[in-house]
């Protein structure tokens, strides 16, 4: 165990978002994405919902200031204005960890295609529907 890292971040995904760099994506699924033969590596967090993954990620690893969208989600099928229940808890995680960004999303293809060249999956075993989101890593600037 370390101290300050939230315990559901095992050893290996620890390794890809540290090795992770300015830019690169990180994509947090639900239970029911088709993750496993998209061709990024996957990391399994069954048991795990995506907003305590997200939570925990956004913990640590800051978001990109330097593009319009840096938190992307699915947008529904057939209803791309609709919100989701969980879209309301991904933008209070966001506006607690980075309060500058905003949450926008994407049609389903649009987001399998744009998955497909993250960095990394977290497959979660978030059973809520839409419960999917893109995370472009930032920089941390140096001390004054």
């Amino acid at each position: 165990m370390l101290k300050n890292i939230p315990p559901i971040l095992g050893p290996e995904l620890l390794a890809t978002l540290r090795a992770m760099g300015h830019g690169d994506e990180i994509v947090i699924v639900d239970a029911n994405f088709p993750a496993s033969f998209l061709g990024p590596r996957t990391h399994r967090a069954d048991g795990i919902t995506a907003t305590d993954m997200l939570d925990a990620i956004l913990t640590l690893m800051p978001l990109d200031e330097f593009v319009d969208e840096a938190a992307i989600g699915m947008a529904v099928v057939g209803d791309p204005q609709a919100r989701p229940p969980i879209v309301a808890e991904f933008e209070a995680m966001l506006a607690r960890h980075e309060p500058n960004f905003r949450f926008s999303t994407i049609e389903r293809f649009a987001f399998y295609d744009r998955a497909r060249s993250a960095t990394a999956l977290v497959q979660t075993g978030e059973t809520r529907l839409y419960g999917n989101i893109i995370l472009k890593k930032g920089i941390i600037r140096p001390a004054a």
